[in-house]
């Protein structure tokens, strides 16, 4: 009390300061805490284990290099330190993968093995010339694990062998588990194994041979067609699409058995990317139906088959496909035009051989 206006002004002015700096102390120990909080969350410490990816550890007890930091230069104490990935970038072969392969050959648990193809699988992807520096008997040695009675070691050799069928001259080695990959996609109902043994195939040129396997276990390919599980379903649909292209198979794909709700794929309410693919699946089959050598066969099929279902009498497919005219996705639109007018065709072809063309000229990629 008795103070002056100007000296109640000062006060106050005094006071507004000591809170500001009350206010910033208290930000800038919350942004301490963030910081030091983030300092923790650091790589687990390095250890003998194979499942520190693509990284090298520069001791024992010490942490791993985040991703972002250069590859520091070698160290006359520790050895070479830094990423595995910018030890190859500099020309420097980091060992990494080949201490995976070597540790796979041990006994391990299905834990450890899950995790190490998973390892290698990273290694091949970024480590490219240790990955090209691999022998086929690396190849054989990830294909083992397919008979591994554990499913998720299944899933990451698949996913391993896929990695290495990127390489060129490891495409064949990797070709020769075709068969095998089929007999786990038709015997193992895995939807995680399905997309990753779909995935493999669909990574590679399937020979000839295969060809009887690929008929034994075309049921099964049109189960996971029909199943609920998007990612798997896009994998299988693209497989039939390209076996459809083979005139032997065809006709093993149109009398296969399918759901009496077949069409529902076709729905708009699907999502684009499995409607687009199931429109190509169906123009293929259209066209490879009209070629003139399977029209010089009289083909006879089941009440159930996917060639009753989508070319029948009592096909309802020319419905589905009119929705779709109108998708909200133009790549949708334009497929489902190109089956219209490759059905068109189909029904012209009888009496105007040869005015029908494949759909191709009728709608290019660019219309």
């Amino acid at each position: 009390m008795g103070m002056s206006v100007p000296q109640c002004l000062g006060q106050l002015h005094i006071r507004k300061g000591v809170v500001g700096l009350a206010t910033g102390a208290g930000f800038i120990y919350l942004l301490y805490k963030a910081i030091k909080a983030g300092i923790k969350c650091q790589p687990p410490l390095c250890t003998t284990s194979p499942i520190c990816i693509a990284r090298e550890c520069t001791g024992p007890g010490e942490r791993a290099l985040p991703q972002e930091a250069p590859a520091p230069e070698a160290s006359s104490v520790g050895g070479p330190k830094g990423l595995a990935i910018e030890r190859e970038r500099h020309g420097r072969d980091s060992g990494e993968l080949r201490r995976l392969l070597n540790s796979l050959e041990c006994k391990q648990d299905e834990y450890a093995k899950s995790m190490i193809l998973h390892s290698i699988t990273r290694c091949v992807y970024l480590l490219e010339a240790e990955a090209s520096a691999c022998t086929t008997d690396d190849i054989a040695l990830v294909g083992s694990m397919l008979d591994d009675k554990d499913n998720s070691v299944k899933i990451q050799a698949l996913n391993t062998l896929k990695a290495f069928s990127g390489i060129r001259k490891f495409r064949l080695k990797v070709q020769e588990h075709s068969i095998k990959v089929l007999e786990l996609i038709s015997s193992i109902w895995d939807s995680e194994l399905h997309i990753a043994g779909l995935r493999l195939l669909n990574n590679l040129p399937l020979p000839d041979y295969v060809h009887p396997q690929l008929r034994r276990v075309m049921p099964a390919l049109m189960e996971i067609l029909q199943s609920d599980y998007i990612l798997a379903q896009v994998q299988a649909i693209r497989l039939l699409s390209y076996l459809a292209q083979k005139y032997d198979l065809l006709y093993d794909i149109l009398n296969c058995q399918v759901h009496a709700n077949f069409l529902n794929l076709f729905q708009s309410t699907q999502p684009g990317s499995l409607l687009f693919e199931v429109l190509v699946f169906a123009e293929r089959l259209s066209e490879g139906r009209n070629s003139p050598h399977y029209r010089a066969v009289k083909w006879h099929y089941n009440e159930q088959s996917l060639h009753e279902a989508l070319f029948g009498d009592e096909s309802r497919l020319a419905d589905r496909l009119l929705a779709l005219v109108i998708h909200p996705e133009e790549e949708v639109q334009i497929q489902a035009c190109k089956v219209i007018v490759s059905l068109q065709c189909s029904q012209d072809v009888g009496v105007r051989p040869s005015v029908c063309q494949p759909s191709r000229s009728y709608f290019n990629s660019g219309e």
